[in-house]
C-alpha cells in the first residue's frame, strides 16, 4: 500500500502555538525560513520573535496561559486514521443473536480500572495547578461525576494554593484542594469513578499524600513520572511578583529569580511580564517505588496508580517491571505530544514516543510479563485522544485474546475543551451575543441548547446542575458513550471487554509492521481460502 510521506518543515519557523508565521508560503523544507528573508519584514516568525523574547518563544502564547491548552503540530506519520474497524454481518458476542434484544443502546460501555467501575471507559486528567484547570473546575469536577469517571487532580495543587497552611515544610490545609475534592463528591454516586490525587517530586516533599488520604480520606493516589508532552517537571506563569516571590520560598523554581532586584525591576518596568515556575523530575529506583508503594497502603491508600509519560523503550520496560513488582493497581501511559498546562512547544513537537508507537511497546511488555507468571497491571493510554473510534481501536489493540490490557483512555485536553465551550456559550447566551447560526439552529437559552439536559435535571431532582458539567456529560456520554455503543454493535461486540485486535486492520505498511495488525489483504487471503 502506499505510504503517506509527510513534511513539516514549516513549524519550525511559524507556528500557531507561539503566534508566528512565516512572510511567504513557500519555505524553505530544512529551515521553515522564507526563501529570500528581507530587512523590512514587518512579520514575526520563530526566529524573529526570539530575538525580542527568548525563552518566552519556548512556550505557548504567554497571553493566553490559563485560558488555553496546547498540542503538537507534528504529523508522526502514525495515528488512528491509519486502523479501520472490521464490520461484521452474522454472530452476537455478549449478548443474545437477537434482533430485537441485540440493539447498539443495549452495548455495554461499562469497564473496571484498578478495581473502580466506569461508566465510561475515560479518565478525565490529570488537572493540577494550571489556572485553566482550576477556572473551569466546577464543569470538569462535576461533568466526570455525572459521568462516573475517574477525575484525576494533578501535580501542584497544594503547593500553588495561596491559602495553603503548611506546618514544618508539610502541608496540614488546603482549601483550594478540598474544593476540587468536594466540588466532585457533591454529584458523585459512590459507585462509578472516583477522585485520584497525583502527586510528584514536590508534592512528596510537602506530605501531599498524606493529607489527601487522612484529611480528605481520598481513595485514590497516583505517582507521577513525568509525562507524554515533556519530560522536565510540570510548569506554570505567573505574573504576579509576590506569588513568584512566595512559590521560590515553598520550594519551586521560579525563572527569573524573583527576588533578584535586577529582575524585580524588569518586571515592574514591564521588561520581565511574567515568571516560570517549574517543579523537579523524579529519579525513581525500583526498590525506592516498590516500598513507597507499600508505604502508600499503609497510610490507607486503597488504590494506587502511576503516571508517566513516553519515554524511550528502555524506560518503558523498566516502568512495567517495576510497576509489576510493586503490584500497582493501574499505570497511565501518556503519549507525545500535548498539555493542558504551558508544556515547552520544541518538546511538544519534537520530543517522545507518539501514542501508538508507545502502545505497541507497552503491549509487547504486557506479553512477556505474562508468559513469565508475573503480575500486569491494569493499564490506560493518553495522548491525542478525542473521540470514540480512536478509544475503540486502542482498547482492542490490546486484546490478545485474554480481555484487553487496556481498561480505560485518559483524555485532559478535550475534556477541558468541551468544558470551556459550554461555559463561553452560557456567557454568550447571557449578552444576546450567540453567533447567529448557533441560535437559529439551536435556540438562545442555554437550558435548550444542552440535548441532555432534560435528562439529567430528572436524574437530579433538586440539585442545580452547573452547564458546563451537563456539556462535559453531554460529551463523554452522549456523544462519545453512544458512539462507542453504535461502533461495538457494528462489530457484533455488545461488552467492551471483548473488544479485541480481530475488529481492526491496519491500512498502511508502517501501521502494520509496528502493531502486528495485518492489512486487509494480507487478513483476506488466509479467510477467503480457509472459508470457501
Amino acid at each position: 500500500m502506499t505510504e503517506r510521506v509527510t513534511k513539516n518543515s514549516s513549524y519550525l519557523n511559524a507556528m500557531s502555538t507561539t503566534g508566528t508565521r512565516t512572510r511567504v508560503k513557500d519555505v524553505s523544507p530544512t529551515s521553515g525560513m522564507c526563501p529570500i528573508c528581507i530587512k523590512e519584514c514587518p512579520v514575526l516568525c520563530e526566529i524573529g520573535l526570539s530575538a525580542f523574547r527568548g525563552r518566552e518563544v519556548l512556550y505557548p502564547l504567554p497571553a493566553q496561559f490559563g485560558k488555553s491548552t496546547a498540542a503538537s503540530l507534528k504529523d508522526y506519520g502514525l495515528d488512528w486514521s491509519h486502523f479501520n474497524i472490521i464490520a461484521r454481518l452474522r454472530g452476537a458476542k455478549g449478548i443474545e443473536a437477537n434482533p430485537d434484544v441485540a440493539t447498539f443502546p443495549n452495548a455495554n460501555i461499562e469497564t473496571k480500572i484498578g478495581g473502580i467501575s466506569l461508566k465510561v471507559p475515560i479518565i478525565n486528567g490529570a488537572f493540577g495547578s494550571t489556572f485553566v484547570a482550576r477556572d473551569n473546575w466546577e464543569g470538569l469536577a462535576v461533568g466526570s461525576a455525572l459521568s462516573g469517571t475517574i477525575l484525576v487532580i494533578g501535580e501542584n495543587v497544594c503547593g500553588v494554593d495561596k491559602e495553603a497552611v503548611i506546618t514544618n515544610n508539610k502541608i496540614t490545609k488546603s482549601p483550594d484542594m478540598e474544593h476540587r475534592v468536594k466540588t466532585f463528591r457533591n454529584f458523585w454516586d459512590g459507585k462509578y469513578g472516583g477522585v485520584a490525587i497525583q502527586t510528584n517530586v514536590e508534592d512528596q516533599r510537602l506530605g501531599v499524600d498524606v493529607y489527601a488520604i487522612s484529611k480528605l480520606e481520598t481513595d485514590i493516589l497516583e505517582r507521577k513520572w513525568g509525562q507524554g508532552a515533556k519530560a522536565i517537571g510540570g510548569e506554570i506563569r505567573i505574573s504576579d511578583l509576590d506569588r513568584a516571590i512566595t512559590l521560590k520560598k515553598r520550594g519551586y523554581i521560579v525563572i527569573p529569580d524573583p527576588e533578584d532586584k535586577t529582575v524585580q525591576e524588569a518586571f515592574k518596568s514591564g521588561i520581565i511580564k511574567s515568571f516560570e515556575r517549574h517543579s523537579r523530575v523524579g529519579m525513581p529506583a525500583e526498590r525506592d517505588f516498590v516500598e513507597d508503594i507499600e508505604w502508600l497502603r499503609e497510610q490507607g491508600a486503597k488504590h494506587v496508580a502511576l503516571k508517566t509519560g513516553a519515554y524511550g523503550p528502555e524506560d518503558v520496560a523498566w516502568t512495567m517491571k517495576v510497576a509489576s513488582e510493586a503490584k500497582v493497581d493501574y499505570v497511565t501511559f501518556d503519549g507525545a505530544g500535548g498539555g493542558t498546562g504551558m508544556s515547552p512547544v520544541p518538546m511538544m513537537n519534537e520530543m517522545s514516543t507518539p501514542t501508538i508507537y508507545l502502545e505497541a511497546q507497552i503491549l509487547k511488555c504486557v506479553q512477556l510479563l505474562k508468559k513469565k507468571g508475573k503480575h500486569v497491571p491494569d493499564l490506560s493510554m493518553a495522548g491525542g485522544f478525542v473521540n470514540e473510534t480512536q478509544i475503540f481501536k486502542s482498547i482492542a489493540m490490546s486484546n490478545f485474546g485474554d480481555g484487553p490490557a487496556i481498561k480505560a483512555i485518559t483524555m485532559a485536553r478535550a475534556p477541558l475543551t468541551a468544558v470551556m465551550k459550554a461555559t463561553y456559550f452560557v456567557e454568550l447566551a447571557k449578552e444576546n451575543k450567540l453567533p447567529r447560526d448557533f441560535a437559529s439552529t439551536y435556540g438562545a437559552d442555554p437550558k435548550k441548547f444542552f440535548a441532555c439536559l432534560p435528562e439529567l435535571r430528572e436524574m437530579y431532582k433538586g440539585k442545580e446542575i452547573p452547564l458546563p458539567a451537563v456539556g462535559l456529560y453531554t460529551y463523554l456520554v452522549d456523544r462519545i458513550g453512544v458512539g462507542l455503543k453504535q461502533l461495538m454493535a457494528g462489530c457484533r461486540k455488545w461488552k467492551i471487554e471483548l473488544l479485541s485486535r480481530e475488529d481492526l486492520m491496519s491500512l498502511s505498511q508502517r501501521a502494520e509492521e509496528v502493531t502486528g495488525i495485518p492489512t486487509p489483504d494480507h487478513a483476506a487471503d488466509a479467510i477467503l481460502e480457509q472459508i470457501l
